[in-house]
Order: C-alpha cells, then structure tokens, then sequence
C-alpha cells in the first residue's frame, strides 16, 4: 500500500497542495498534521511509521517534510529500508536501499539542514541588527491593537462595560481584552 504524509510546519500554511500531490503519486491514504518545523513530537508520523508493513511506499512532496536534521532522516530511513519499506521523495525521486541511493540521501539530508541552518542564522543576525538599529523594534508580531484602542477599551471597561460589549463595539477580543487590561 501506499501511504503519504504531509506536513505544514506553521498554522496559516495549507496542506491541501502537499495532499493533492500525495493522492496524485499514488498515495491511497495520507496521514496530516501541523506542527513547527523543528518539533520532534509528530504523533501522526509516529503513527504512519507503525503502520507501514514490508513492500509499503512512504511518501512525501520534499524531503523537509520528511525529517528536520541528517541524523532523524538517516534514522528514520535506514529503519524503513531494515523493514523493507520503499521511500518516495517527490521532488528527488524513489530512495532505494542501494549504496547509491543512500549516499545520494544523505547528501540532500546534509544540504537540506544546511539550508535551514542558514535560514536560522540569517533570520537571527536580521534580529540583531534590528535591535541594534531601530529603537522601535520589538520581537514578536506586530499588536494589532494600538494603545490608544486600548486605553479607549479600558476607559468602556471602567464605566462599567462587560467584555462582550466592548468587543462589539471595538472588535476587540474579549481574551484580548484580558490580556492587555493586566499591563494598562
């Protein structure tokens, strides 16, 4: 049988593209989640895993969707070829359990954790020199509410306003609410 797995790593990416692509490779059933990138915690993976028998085909659009480091990828594939499991990396091919095939995986394993290795360097040294530069910065999205909004929220409290009402009025969350309310 064949299996795929799609992953998104934050909660505003889609899966519906990655799963389109699975179905279309052949997968008769895929297993979801989402989760951050460099989480180890993929209940659905480790169920997907259990599930594979010998002569199944795992697969998977990219191979960062795969495993998020060299080492988990190599672990994960060397326990899929002992159980005589065939890998499908869609934008690489089918990893078959040949000296070659495996060389040719660890090598994309390698280049893909350099690459996120970079990203996380680049998106830090971003950071800091934003904190250095910009008396303005702050970590962290953007408030979607200005403390003027605020303090105009915090006054309809005062009088006397429920949550629920001031979020009418304003379009201010209630939770939001609570949440700015303790720092004003």
């Amino acid at each position: 049988m064949k299996y795929g797995y799609a992953r998104v790593s934050t909660t505003d990416q889609k899966l519906a593209n990655q799963i389109e692509l699975l179905k279309l490779a052949g997968a008769e059933k895929v297993f979801q989640e989402k989760f951050t990138g460099t989480t180890t915690e993929r209940p659905e993976f480790q169920k997907l895993l259990q599930q594979l028998n010998p002569d199944d085909t795992l697969i998977v659009t990219k191979l960062d969707r795969f495993a998020r480091n060299t080492r988990e990828a190599l672990d994960i594939i060397q326990d899929l070829f002992n159980r005589e499991i065939k890998v499908n990396i869609l934008n690489m091919g089918l990893i078959d359990n040949t000296p070659t095939g495996q060389l040719i995986f660890t090598i994309f394993s390698a280049f893909a954790q350099f690459e996120r290795d970079m990203i996380v360097t680049r998106t830090q040294e971003g950071k800091a020199y934003a904190k250095r530069n910009d008396p303005h910065f702050r970590e962290g999205r953007p408030q979607t509410y200005t403390d003027e909004q605020m303090r105009l929220a915090y006054q309809l409290r005062q009088q006397g306003m429920t949550y629920k009402m001031i979020e009418r009025k304003t379009g201010i969350s209630v939770r939001t609410q609570q949440r700015r309310f303790k720092s004003i």
